[in-house]
C-alpha cells in the first residue's frame, strides 16, 4: 500500500465509488471481484489527481503511465517505471483518436483482401453505374410503393440476363442451363424520371409436357442432398416443385403492372411460347404485355428472328440483355404502361438505416421456412430437395414494434469439397450469394437442425460469420423433433451449442419450429436487440476506467527479461462491430491468453451481447534514458515498423 500510494498517477477521469460509476454502461455489467484493498488503492483521492497541464490546456492529455497498471512488487522495478515514465510526459489524446481511426480502416481493408468472394469483383464492376445513378436521385421511395415489372417466359431463355441488365448489377445466378431461377427475385431500376420493381422469375411450364421431360428441362435431381428422405416423399416433393415454381411466377404477375414476356430469337417460335401467349392473352388482358425477342445480336438478322413471333398476337421488340441492344427502347414502353409514383408526404428522412438480417445455415435446415413463417407469405419454394434455393432473396419485414428489416434468404452452405466434386457451377454461385449475403447484412440468423445439432460444417459457416465482424443469433429450428423433452433438455442442448462453437459464445440461442410458426418472432426479438449492441458505442472515459479495473486486477505477465506490458489509452474507433484501440508500450508483451481475458472483461462490465468485439493493438515506441525524458510517439513520427496491427481474433 505505501508503494500504491507513492505512484501519485494523474487520471482526468473523476469518480468516488467503483460501482456506482459503472452500474449504467449496461444492464449486462457484472462488478470485478476486486479484494478491499486493491478497491480502497484505486478510488484514494491520492492516488488519483488531475494533471495541471490538462486543465490549462483546450487539447486533453493524459498522462503515459495512466492506464499501466503495471505495480511492481519488487522496489528496484517501481522505481525503473517511474523513470521511464514520468509525471511530465503527455500523451495527445486527439491524435491517439486520429491514429485509432486509422489502424481500424488499415485492419478492415486488410481483412476485406483476406475474404475474399468469387465473384465480387465483377459484381463492383456491373454495379458502379447503378449506385452512381442511385446517388443523382434525391428521391427514394420505399420498395412496397414502387410500381412492378414482371419477367415471364419459357426456361432458359434469358430472364435472370434481361434482370441483371435492367437493375444494373450481378444479382440474379446467370447459367448456361434451365431452371437456375426459381424464386421470385426483385430489383429497384430507374429509367429517366420513373423508378420502379423488377421482378425476375422461374420458367413458366406448360401442360403439353410430360413429368419427365420437365424434371430433365428444369434439372431437378433426385438423388442429391435427398439421402434421408424416404422414396415416397421425394417423389412427391419432385412431382410438386414445377407447380410451386410455376405459382412464384404466377404471384409476381399478379402483382405487375407491366408483363415484358421473353422468347428467345434464336430458337425460334415453339409450343410453349404460343401457350404462354395465351394464357397471358386470357387471364392478363388488363395489363400491359411487352414482347421482347432476346438474343438478337445480329445488327442484320435481329428484324427477321423478331417477324416471326408477330403471330402471338403481340409487337416483337428485338433486344439483347447481354449485349444491351434494343433494351432502351424496351424500356420506353415499361414506363409507358407505368404511373408515376410520387414521393409519400410523411416519409421519414431520418430512417436511412435499416438492419439486414440474413438467414444462413446448411441445406434442409429451414432457412425458407422460417422467412415465409416471418412474412406470413409462400415467398419462396419451401421443399425437401437440396438445393432449392438458389438466389439471395431479399424481402422487407416490418416487426410488431414498428422497427423495419430487411431479410436475405440464402441457399444452403455445403463443404467446398462436396460443392467441387458435384461439379455444378450453380450450386457454387448460390454459395457465393450466400457469402455476400454475410457480408451485406448487419445480423446473421445461423440456423441449425435439432436433431444434427452442430456439424462441421456449422463451424465453418460460424467462423466466417466471426471473421466478418457479424452479429449473430443461433437458430436451433425443428425443435419439435427432439423426443422427450423435458425442463432441462434446453440448458443441455446449450452446454453442448456453447463448447462446439465457442467462436460464438456470445450469440443468444433460440428455439423454434418454423414449419408450425412457432417462436420464429422471438428471432427478430434476439435480433433487434443484438442488432442496437452492435451499433452501441461506449464512452472513453467509462471504457478506460474498465481497462484500468482490469488491468489492476490482473497486470499483463512478465517475460523472461522482466518486462511487462503497459497499457497508456484505450479507445473505441468504430461501431458495427464494436472495434477497440489500445495504445501500448509493445504489442508483443501482450500475450493471446491476455487479450482473450482483457475481451472477457470488457463483455463482463460493458455488454455487447450478440456482437463481436474488435481488439487492435499499437506498439508505441519510447526514447531511451540517455536522450532525456521518456516521451510516446504522435501520429507524426509513426514509423512503418510500429504500424503492424495486432487483432484479437485468430
Amino acid at each position: 500500500m505505501a508503494a500504491l500510494s507513492q505512484l501519485h498517477i494523474p487520471t482526468p477521469i473523476s469518480y468516488c465509488t467503483l460501482p456506482k460509476t459503472l452500474n449504467p454502461i449496461s444492464p449486462f455489467h457484472n462488478t470485478l471481484p476486486f479484494s478491499p484493498s486493491i478497491l480502497c488503492a484505486l478510488s484514494h483521492p491520492n492516488s488519483f489527481s488531475f494533471p495541471r497541464r490538462s486543465l490549462s490546456r483546450s487539447v486533453l492529455r493524459f498522462n503515459a503511465g495512466e492506464l499501466s497498471g503495471s505495480f511492481d512488487d519488487d522496489e528496484g522495478s517501481e522505481e525503473s517505471d517511474q523513470n521511464d515514465y514520468s509525471d511530465d510526459d503527455d500523451v495527445d489524446v486527439l491524435a491517439l483518436e486520429q491514429e485509432a481511426k486509422d489502424a481500424v480502416l488499415e485492419y478492415s481493408s486488410s481483412l476485406s483482401r483476406t475474404l475474399t468472394i468469387e465473384d465480387e469483383k465483377n459484381d463492383l464492376k456491373e454495379t458502379a453505374q447503378t449506385r452512381k445513378r442511385s446517388k443523382q436521385r434525391k428521391k427514394i421511395i420505399p420498395d412496397n410503393l414502387l410500381p412492378r415489372v414482371a419477367i415471364v417466359g419459357r426456361p432458359n431463355i434469358g430472364k435472370s440476363a434481361l434482370f441483371n441488365r435492367l437493375v444494373g448489377g450481378n444479382k440474379a445466378i446467370v447459367v448456361d442451363e434451365p431452371g437456375v431461377t426459381r424464386d421470385r427475385l426483385y430489383g429497384r431500376s430507374y429509367w429517366g424520371e420513373h423508378e420502379f420493381m423488377v421482378v425476375d422469375t422461374g420458367g413458366v411450364l406448360t401442360v403439353s409436357k410430360s413429368q419427365a421431360t420437365v424434371m430433365e428441362e428444369l434439372a431437378i435431381t433426385t438423388t442429391i442432398g435427398m439421402d434421408g428422405i424416404p422414396l415416397a416423399s421425394r417423389e412427391a416433393a419432385v412431382s410438386r416443385m414445377p407447380s410451386m415454381i410455376e405459382r412464384q411466377a404466377t404471384a409476381a404477375v399478379e402483382e405487375s403492372s407491366v408483363i415484358i414476356f421473353l422468347v428467345d430469337g434464336q430458337a425460334g417460335l415453339t409450343a410453349a411460347d404460343v401457350e404462354i401467349a395465351d394464357w397471358l392473352r386470357k387471364n392478363y388482358s388488363n395489363k400491359c404485355v411487352i414482347l421482347a425477342v432476346n438474343k438478337c445480336e445480329s445488327p442484320r438478322k435481329r428484324i427477321m428472328q423478331a417477324s416471326e413471333f408477330w403471330s402471338l398476337g403481340f409487337e416483337p421488340i428485338p433486344i439483347s440483355a447481354i449485349s444491351g441492344t434494343g433494351t432502351g427502347e424496351l424500356l420506353d414502353l415499361v414506363c409507358s404502361g407505368l404511373h408515376k409514383i410520387e414521393e409519400p408526404k410523411n416519409l421519414d428522412e431520418e430512417e436511412d438505416y435499416v438492419p439486414a438480417i440474413s438467414i444462413v445455415g446448411r441445406p434442409n435446415v429451414g432457412k425458407s421456412s422460417i422467412l415465409n413463417a416471418l412474412l406470413g407469405e409462400d415467398r419462396t419454394i419451401v421443399s425437401p430437395i437440396s438445393g432449392t434455393t438458389r438466389d439471395a432473396i431479399d424481402s422487407e419485414f416490418t416487426g410488431p414494434d414498428g422497427q423495419k428489416f430487411h431479410l436475405i434468404d440464402t441457399a444452403g452452405i455445403r463443404r467446398r469439397a462436396a460443392v467441387a466434386s458435384a461439379g455444378s457451377t450453380t450450386e457454387a454461385l448460390s454459395v457465393n450469394r450466400a457469402f455476400r449475403a454475410i457480408r451485406r447484412s448487419d445480423v446473421v440468423a445461423l440456423v441449425i437442425e435439432a436433431l444434427a445439432c452442430i456439424t462441421e460444417q456449422d463451424y465453418k459457416i460460424a467462423e466466417r460469420i466471426e471473421k466478418e465482424g457479424k452479429s449473430c443469433v443461433i437458430v436451433v429450428n425443428k425443435w419439435d423433433t427432439i423426443p422427450n423433452k423435458n425442463q432441462q433438455t434446453a440448458t443441455y442442448y446449450e452446454q453442448d451449442v456453447r463448447e462446439k462453437l465457442r467462436l460464438l459464445d456470445w450469440a443468444p440461442i433460440v428455439y423454434s419450429t418454423a414449419i408450425a410458426g412457432h417462436s420464429v418472432d422471438k428471432i427478430i426479438v434476439a435480433a433487434s436487440e443484438v442488432e442496437k449492441e452492435r451499433s452501441r458505442r461506449l464512452g472513453t472515459s467509462i471504457l478506460n476506467q474498465v481497462v484500468r479495473e482490469a488491468v489492476a486486477f490482473k497486470p499483463p505477465p512478465r517475460t523472461r527479461g522482466g518486462k511487462r506490458g503497459r497499457v497508456y489509452y484505450c479507445t473505441q474507433a468504430a461501431i458495427r462491430p464494436p472495434t477497440f484501440v489500445f495504445f501500448v508500450n509493445d504489442a508483443k508483451l501482450f500475450p493471446d491468453t491476455y487479450r482473450r481475458y482483457m475481451e472477457k472483461q470488457l463483455r463482463s462490465d460493458a455488454g455487447f451481447a450478440g456482437t463481436p468485439i474488435r481488439l487492435l493493438w499499437r506498439s508505441r515506441r519510447k526514447m531511451g534514458k540517455d536522450e532525456g525524458k521518456a516521451v510516446t510517439r504522435t501520429q507524426e513520427n509513426l514509423s512503418s515498423h510500429d504500424r503492424k496491427l495486432v487483432s484479437t481474433t485468430p
